[in-house]
C-alpha cells in the first residue's frame, strides 16, 4: 500500500557512484555522480574502516571513472606480493560492490540487516589475475515511498550511516531520498481550479480525500517550480525527481488528453526548474487499478513526457510485470523492480524462480527500455537472503543456479562448512522462498498476527514439511554456531516461523472443536496456544534483539523534544503496527511478530477469542464476530495506549529457549505432516 500525495517530489542521491545503462538512452546521459573520484574513494575508504577495522588498511582503493567506457559500472581487483588486494572501479559504489563480492566469494564473509559474519582469512587470499566485475545495468534503485514510514522512519544517524554502507556493498546507486513537503492550498487559494478525489484506505476525509489541482490553471506551475526551486536550492540535485500523479487515486478523468496534460504540466514544471530533468515515477498505479488505467489512458500519461525523459519503475515486476503487457511502457525507459514486501510485515516469503529470472527476460523483452533493476520493499529488515541474491543479480548477465548459490550463502552467512547448513537452505528456497502461486502478494496472511474469525486465511503456498526439516537441521547445528549472531538470529527467525504454521494448525483444531462443540478438545487447542506456545513465542522474540517491540518504541521516544512528545511518537509507533488508524482502518496491515507484541497484543487478542468460544459453548449463545469484533478492539487500542516499557535489550538464552521449543513441538509437527 502505497502513499497517496497528489503532488509531491523526491530527489534522488546518487550515492558516490555514477549512474549508467545497457541500452543506451541520450536523454539520460548526463546522469552522473558530482563527488570527485578522491571523494568517493575517500567514501569507500570510511566505508571499510567501519566494517573492517583495522584490516580496512588491507586493501588499497581507486576510483577512476574512465575505466568504463560505456557508462555501466565496472570493478578490477587484484593481489599485491605482500598480500594486500588493490581495488579500483569506476565509481565509489563500484569499488564497495567488488570488495563485497570478494568478502563473499573469496572470504565467505556476509554483511546483513541482521548482523554480520567477518571472520576475515589471514592473510586475505590471492587473487591469481585480475578480477573483474561489471553490471550490465545502469541503474540499481532501491527502496519505496513507504519503507520510511514502515522501517526507517525513529532511524538516528549511526543507522542510517550502516544503511547506506549497506547500500554501496550492494551496488545501489539510485537510492530513494525523501523529501517531503504538503502546502495548504485551499486555504491560500481557495479560488484554485481543484478537485477532491475520494476517500484512501478506508480512511474518511479527515485523513485522505487529497485534491489535484487543474494542470492548466495557472496555480499549477508557479507552486511546483516554486517549491522544487527551494528543493534544489537546499539538497542540490543529481537531475532525478520522483512524482506520483495519482498513486492509489483514481484521476477525476480518463480522457487521454486530459491524462496527457498532466504529465506534461508536471514535466514542464520540473524542466523550468532544471532543463536537465528526468522524471521518475513509479508505475504501481497502472496495477493497482489497472480497471482505469487501461492501453490509451497509460500510453496517454507516458506519451505526456519526451521519450527518454521518464524513468517508470515496474514497482511489483516479480510478480505482477507492467512492461510485458504495455510494450516496455510505449518506449519510456523501466526498471525492473522487485517489491516483496508489504507494511514490513515478518515472515518468510520469496519468489526465488521469478527473481532468478524475471529481470533477464525483460531484458530480452521485444524493444525492451530495461534501463536497471531495483528493490523496491515497502518495509526493510527481514528475509535478508532475498535482497542479497537480487542486488547480487544486478551484477549477473544471467541467472544463477539456486542450490548452489543459496548453499554458498549458508557458508559465508554463518562462517561454516556443515553440510547440513546448506540442506537447511535448499529446503527454505525449494519451499517458503519459493511461491509460484500467480498474483500472489506478500502481505503476512496468517491467523497468529490477523484478528481472530471463522473466516481466517489458512492457505500456504509451500510444504510446511520441507521447513520443519530446516527446522531440525538448524536445530542440530545450533550448539557449535550460536557465537554467530546472524545464525542466532536465523533460529529464532526459523523457530518463529514453524510456531506460525502451528498456530494456524491449533486454529483449525479451535474451529473445528467448536463448530463439533467439544468443549475438551477447545479447551486443549486453545490453552495449548494461549498458555504455551504464544507465550513460549514470545521468550524466544525477547531473545533477539531483531525481534524486539522495545527497541522501535525506544528509538522513536529517543527523537522526542519533550515528554508530551515522547508520547505522541510512541503512540503512533504502536499504532502503525497494530491499528494503523483511530479505528482499525487497515487493521493489521504492518504487522509485525515481535516480542511485546506477541505477548500483550496478539496473546491478548487470541486469549479473548478462545476464552468467547467457551463461554458460547458453556451457555449455548451463537459465536457473534459483530460483538467480538467491538470487544477485541477495545483489547487493541487497549495496547496502543498502555504505557508498557518492553524491554530493548534482549532477555534469556536464545538456544534454551529455541531447544525447549524444539522439544515441544517438533513431534507435534511431524504429526501434523
Amino acid at each position: 500500500m502505497l502513499s497517496c500525495c497528489v503532488w509531491r517530489f523526491f530527489i534522488f542521491l546518487a550515492l558516490c557512484g555514477s549512474v549508467t545503462a545497457q541500452r543506451t538512452f541520450p536523454t539520460l546521459q548526463h546522469l552522473r555522480s558530482g563527488s570527485s573520484e578522491q571523494a568517493q574513494g575517500s567514501a569507500v575508504d570510511g566505508l571499510l574502516r567501519r566494517l573492517l577495522g583495522t584490516r580496512a588498511s588491507e586493501f588499497i582503493v581507486s576510483v577512476n571513472k574512465s575505466l568504463s567506457n560505456d557508462s555501466l559500472d565496472v570493478c578490477e581487483l587484484r593481489s599485491t606480493r605482500n598480500n594486500r588486494v588493490v581495488v579500483i572501479g569506476s565509481s565509489g559504489v563500484a569499488v564497495a560492490s567488488g570488495i563485497y563480492n570478494y568478502l563473499k566469494y573469496f572470504c565467505n564473509c556476509h554483511v546483513s540487516w541482521s548482523g554480520d559474519q567477518l571472520d576475515l582469512p589471514r592473510p586475505l587470499p590471492k587473487l591469481s589475475g585480475v578480477l573483474r566485475i561489471a553490471s550490465p545495468h545502469r541503474f540499481r534503485y532501491y527502496q519505496n515511498v513507504c519503507t520510511l514510514s514502515y522501517s526507517s522512519v525513529w532511524w538516528d544517524w549511526p543507522r542510517w550511516e550502516r544503511e547506506i554502507d549497506w547500500m554501496a556493498l550492494n551496488g545501489i546507486n539510485l537510492p530513494l531520498a525523501l523529501r517531503d513537503r504538503r502546502h495548504c492550498g485551499r486555504r491560500l487559494y481557495p479560488n484554485a481550479n481543484a478537485t477532491r478525489l475520494g476517500p484512501w484506505a478506508h480512511f474518511n476525509c479527515s485523513y485522505s480525500c487529497a485534491y489535484v489541482l487543474d494542470p492548466q490553471d495557472p496555480l499549477f506551475f508557479r507552486i511546483g517550480s516554486l517549491f522544487l526551486t527551494q528543493v534544489v536550492k537546499q539538497f542540490g540535485t543529481d537531475h532525478i525527481y520522483n512524482t506520483d500523479t495519482f498513486n492509489e487515486m483514481t484521476p477525476p478523468s480518463s480522457d487521454p488528453t486530459y491524462l496527457s496534460s498532466v504529465s506534461r504540466a508536471v514535466f514542464k514544471t520540473m524542466t523550468a526548474v532544471d532543463p536537465q530533468a528526468i522524471w521518475l515515477m513509479q508505475g504501481w498505479l497502472f496495477f493497482s487499478d489497472s480497471a482505469f488505467w487501461k492501453p490509451a489512458q497509460i500510453q496517454a500519461l507516458l506519451h505526456g513526457v519526451p521519450l527518454g525523459r521518464m524513468i517508470v519503475l515496474d514497482l511489483f515486476a516479480e510478480t505482477e510485470p507492467v512492461f510485458s503487457y504495455t510494450q516496455s511502457f510505449y518506449g519510456q525507459p523501466f526498471i525492473w523492480c522487485m517489491l516483496h514486501n508489504f507494511g514490513g510485515n515478518s515472515g518468510f516469503f520469496g519468489t526465488v524462480e521469478s527473481i532468478n529470472s524475471g529481470p533477464f527476460e525483460a531484458l530480452h523483452f521485444p524493444n525492451s527500455t530495461m534501463v536497471g533493476t531495483g528493490m523496491t520493499p515497502e518495509g526493510i529488515e527481514q528475509n535478508p537472503v532475498i535482497y542479497e541474491l537480487m542486488s547480487e543479480l544486478a551484477w549477473r548477465k544471467e541467472p544463477v543456479n539456486l542450490a548452489k548459490w543459496v548453499s554458498l550463502y549458508a557458508i559465508r552467512r554463518y562462517g561454516s562448512t556443515q553440510e547440513n547448513l546448506g540442506t537447511a537452505w535448499k529446503l527454505l528456497f525449494a519451499s517458503v522462498y519459493n511461491c509460484t502461486v500467480a498474483h500472489y502478494k506478500n502481505h503476512n496472511h496468517s491467523p497468529l498476527v490477523h484478528r481472530p474469525s471463522f473466516h481466517m486465511n489458512t492457505d500456504l503456498w509451500y510444504d510446511p514439511g520441507q521447513l520443519i526439516q530446516a527446522w531440525k537441521l538448524l536445530m542440530d547445528a545450533a550448539p557449535a554456531l550460536m557465537s554467530k549472531e546472524p545464525f542466532r538470529y536465523d533460529l529464532v527467525d526459523v523457530t518463529r516461523q514453524v510456531l506460525e504454521v502451528m498456530t494456524t494448525w491449533f486454529y483449525l483444531d479451535i474451529v473445528d472443536a467448536f463448530h463439533k462443540q467439544k468443549l475438551p478438545e477447545l479447551l486443549t487447542a486453545g490453552g495449548v496456544l494461549v498458555y504455551d506456545l504464544l507465550p513460549e513465542l514470545n521468550r524466544l522474540l525477547n531473545s533477539d534483539r531483531g525481534f524486539l517491540l522495545g527497541v522501535w518504541l525506544e528509538r522513536a521516544r529517543s527523537l522526542a523534544l519533550d515528554e508530551i512528545e515522547a508520547q505522541l511518537y510512541d503512540m503512533n509507533a504502536r499504532n502503525q503496527l497494530t491499528l494503523w488508524g483511530p479505528s482499525g482502518e487497515i487493521l493489521d496491515y504492518a504487522s509485525k511478530e515481535w516480542g511485546g507484541l506477541m505477548e500483550d497484543y496478539y496473546g491478548q487478542r487470541w486469549a479473548l477469542f478462545v476464552h468467547t468460544l467457551v463461554e458460547c459453548l458453556n451457555s449455548g449463545r451463537p459465536f457473534k464476530q459483530d460483538t467480538f469484533n467491538q470487544a477485541v478492539f477495545q483489547v487493541e487500542r487497549g495496547f496502543v495506549f498502555n504505557g508498557h516499557k518492553y524491554p530493548s535489550t534482549p532477555q534469556g538464552d536464545t538456544y534454551d529457549i529455541a531447544y525447549r521449543i524444539f522439544l515441544k513441538y517438533y513431534p507435534q509437527a511431524l504429526k501434523k505432516l
